[in-house]
């Protein structure tokens, strides 16, 4: 059976990212967008990733421009965007579709394992998952959930 594990996905300056890495590790996957109303939640993802980056938690931003193109900018104009608005230190990866046949293999395997409102769609930017350091335990959490609002679930798996 497939883990996150198995994935692998181009980073933001292009280069291969293995999850092989992150083995033993717990994972924040976003999708997420530079001009959605969602967007200052970058601050509580970067807050989240300096107080839990050295027990174990890695953060790792996913740009998605499907949502009523909330995403326009390149690849390096996105993670420029993010450190400087925003202190972004956390992995900011290539821009990507989350849903439909163009959706990239990490998000469909995300989301074959929860079902959130839509059924296995993200419905916006900012959808959340969380995976346990087994790699298999996933909880989804909606765009509107404030990042601060998984500090406890982030405990429990570490």
């Amino acid at each position: 059976m497939a883990k996150i594990y198995d994935f692998k996905a181009l980073k933001s300056n292009g280069k291969e990212l293995d999850f092989k890495e992150f083995e033993g590790k717990v994972l924040l996957i976003v999708n997420t967008a530079s001009k959605c109303g969602f967007t200052p939640q970058f601050k509580g993802l970067e807050e989240l990733n300096q107080k839990f980056k050295d027990k174990g938690l890695v953060v790792i931003g996913f740009p998605c421009n499907q949502f009523a193109s909330q995403d326009p900018g390149s690849d390096s104009e996105i993670q420029e965007f993010c450190q400087l608005n925003y202190g972004v230190t956390f992995q900011i990866m290539k821009k990507i579709d989350v849903n439909g046949e163009n959706g990239h293999p990490i998000f469909t395997f995300l989301k074959s394992k929860t079902k959130g409102l839509l059924g296995s769609k993200i419905k916006w930017n900012f959808t959340k998952f969380l995976i346990g350091k087994d790699g298999e335990t996933i909880k989804r959490y909606a765009p509107t959930t404030k990042p601060e609002k998984l500090e406890s679930d982030i405990i429990s798996m570490l």
